[in-house]
């Protein structure tokens, strides 16, 4: 071996790179997992966040994601805004039993993931399938109801890791393009979402519901008649509703009871929780309640949206 010094190939005048110069560092892009329930509404959450600049890609198998995570790590298509969302569901059929494995792996690598889980009623989903007359993906020569039963068996374990579930089933597209924003944006990542929900218990309780408060404690408005007609958003009906005995006490001990399950599910790394309020028919008690808890907790530095659910259904 010869012990002459390399020739010099780097014309005079121009620093040679160092033979160990260090890589590009690539930088982890934020990920979104779409999944749940065919027909709860997972296409339109993904249009959502293609509004928001989100780089979506509809009914991926379960083992591109590691390549799809990598390849916008790199620069590829979204590097720019380094957000991805990727809608994987039952339609991907043998691909889909790999999820579990393949999000380990996500995790292994420390791409950090959220799971948007969009859910909805058997009743429902039956009823949207039919108007668009499409069998379920999983339906075969059954019916849709047997089809509906074999995904949920299938998205059990996946629904019980979700970050965010959504109940889609008394929405429309405007309430869930507004769920889903809420749910991904947001100036401070170390703030809590919390959604107020109110609700009439002879329509059903909340699918999402984290809290479920009863105020039906509280005289009810609707046997008045000059407050029959209004809702909880009237002044009169919210004078009335907060003027009774025990109701402004019950909130504000509520939202201090609230304070310490706050801030575990921020600690726990639950970013999203719905409470759900409840009167008879979801348009006076439960809507002034909401409201008034609202206020409560955003005196305590929470950040709060309220949504009543079945007003307007009277």
């Amino acid at each position: 071996m010869s012990d002459e010094p390399s020739p010099i190939t780097v014309p005079s005048g121009i620093p040679a790179l160092e033979a160990a110069a260090e890589a590009p560092r690539l930088i982890a892009p934020q990920v979104l997992i779409i999944t749940g329930m065919s027909g709860a509404g997972r296409t339109r959450a993904a249009a959502v966040l293609e509004d928001l600049d989100w780089y979506v890609v509809d009914n991926l198998p379960a083992q591109m994601l590691v390549h799809l995570v990598g390849l916008v790590a790199k620069g590829g298509p979204g590097g720019g805004q380094q957000r991805i969302a990727a809608v994987v569901d039952v339609r991907t059929r043998e691909f889909f039993a790999d999820l579990a494995e393949v999000l380990a792996g996500l995790r292994a690598t420390g791409t950090d993931y959220r799971i948007l889980f969009l859910d909805s009623s058997d009743e429902v989903l039956v009823r949207r399938f039919e108007q668009v007359r499409r069998p379920h993906p999983l339906q075969g020569d059954g019916r849709i109801l047997d089809g509906i039963e074999a995904e949920r068996a299938l998205l059990t374990d996946i629904r019980e890791r979700a970050d965010v579930l959504i109940d889609t089933s008394g929405l429309s597209v405007h309430d869930l393009a507004r769920e889903v924003r809420a749910a991904v944006t947001g100036d401070n990542e170390d703030v809590l979402r919390v959604n107020i929900v109110s609700f009439g218990f002879k329509y059903g309780l909340p699918l999402d519901a984290d809290h479920v408060v009863d105020v039906r404690f509280l005289a009810n408005p609707y046997w008045i008649t000059e407050l029959r007609h209004l809702t909880g958003r009237d002044e009169p009906v919210r004078d009335y509703v907060l003027g009774r005995p025990g109701a402004t006490d019950f909130v504000d001990r509520y939202a201090s009871a609230l304070e310490p399950a706050l801030a575990g599910y921020l600690h726990e790394e639950k970013r999203y929780v719905t409470i759900a309020v409840g009167c008879t028919g979801g348009k006076h008690r439960s809507v002034a309640i909401s409201d008034a808890l609202a206020r409560r907790l955003r005196e305590q530095g929470q950040r709060v949206t309220v949504t009543a659910r079945d007003l307007g259904k009277e």
